[in-house]
């Protein structure tokens, strides 16, 4: 089987264009400081909490209606310039968020009927988990298991107001709108009347103008623990009161 990739829903296939996966099982380095202090042996290890952006290279090639595939295969490349749904046929259970910004330096073969280059994104440090993208609904004391080892940053769609719980998160929302969104990734709040279908973490934000965007809510939100809820590894237990109707959670399974 030919290998290929998928970026923003686009099927490297349309253009003619297939990969190889050498490149695409790196994992990203963790963000840290080594800080020595005077008098004491080895250094300190300071986390930053977070890990760095890594490159995901493709080996790639096209080898039929070479100038026009060409052509319009960078055209579409050079167009996106933000990050955007990444996949490949190695990786199907998965996706990256990808910024493809390097530009395309082809080797023509003979005669110029075909041509080898490599295709080079910036991405975001998790392998997104498909599964991760399935919008689950919790029942009142229900529970959501977390498959990785990774905290996950979830979208949560709730109709109503009053206490949820998530694990050791409380937070209260108020009866301002008919149903919010909490989103742990993006961290903030918004009002929707639907389950949102934009994946924040990889535009890294809620896109104002969008069905699912109706207006700012952080004002409707208050976080008694502290901060916005994650799914820790292992179960997580959510409960709330029966003057909220329903909790929906996008959890973003991720993994390195």
């Amino acid at each position: 089987m030919r290998n290929y990739i998928t970026f923003n829903n686009n099927d490297s296939r349309t253009y003619g264009v297939y990969i190889s996966g050498s490149g695409v099982y790196n994992a990203p380095a963790r963000a840290y400081e080594m800080v020595s202090v005077p008098g004491r042996n080895g250094d300190l290890i300071i986390s930053q909490g977070r890990f760095e952006n890594i490159e995901v290279v493709y080996p790639a090639f096209i080898a039929q209606n070479y100038k026009t595939n060409l052509m319009n295969f960078r055209s579409l490349m050079m167009s996106i310039g933000s990050y955007a749904k990444l996949t490949d046929t190695y990786h199907t259970d998965e996706f990256r968020a990808a910024y493809f910004a390097d530009g395309i330096e082809v080797n023509p073969r003979s005669q110029n009927d075909a041509g080898e280059f490599e295709l080079v994104f910036n991405c975001k440090p998790q392998r997104f988990l498909t599964s991760g993208e399935t919008p689950v609904t919790v029942a009142n004391n229900g529970t959501i298991s977390n498959p990785t080892l990774f905290d996950a940053k979830p979208s949560i769609f709730v109709v109503g107001y009053g206490t949820l719980t998530i694990g050791s998160d409380v937070i209260e929302i108020d009866n301002t709108y008919p149903s919010i969104v909490i989103d742990s990734e993006i961290l903030d709040c918004y009002a929707s009347s639907v389950v949102p279908t934009i994946n924040s973490a990889i535009v890294g934000s809620a896109v104002l103008g969008s069905s699912d965007y109706n207006a700012n809510a952080n004002g409707a939100v208050t976080f008694v623990s502290g901060d916005f809820p994650v799914l820790k590894p292992g179960s997580t237990t959510i409960t709330y009161d029966n003057t909220i109707t329903g909790v929906t959670i996008t959890p973003r399974w991720w993994r390195l």
